[in-house]
C-alpha cells in the first residue's frame, strides 16, 4: 500500500540524497530564527512566555506579530536605524 503523494516524497528523498548539504543550509537559514524566538519567549522576551490566545487562527496571528517584531529587531541589529529608515522610504 502506498500513500497518494508517496511519489513526491520519493523524489524529494532522492534530491536530498544527491545533495545533503542543502539541508544544512536550510537549518542555518530557516531554523535559527525559530530557535531565537523560542528562546526569547522562554525568557519572556517582550513579556511573552506562552501564547496568550486560543484557537489556531488566533495563535497564528500572535506568532505573526512575534515574527514581525523579531524581523524588525534583527534588521535594526544588522543595518541600524538609519539603514532601516532609508530602506523603508525607498
Amino acid at each position: 500500500m502506498r500513500y497518494a503523494n508517496e511519489a513526491i516524497l520519493d523524489r524529494m528523498a532522492a534530491r536530498l540524497a544527491a545533495r545533503p548539504e542543502v539541508m544544512d543550509l536550510r537549518r542555518e537559514s530557516v531554523e535559527h530564527p525559530f530557535g531565537q524566538i523560542k528562546q526569547r519567549i522562554g525568557k519572556q522576551w517582550m513579556g511573552q512566555r506562552n501564547f496568550l490566545t486560543r484557537r489556531i487562527e488566533n495563535v497564528r496571528g500572535e506568532f505573526s506579530l512575534t515574527a514581525l517584531a523579531y524581523n524588525i529587531r534583527r534588521a535594526l541589529t544588522l543595518v541600524g536605524v538609519a539603514g532601516l529608515m532609508s530602506a523603508i522610504s525607498a
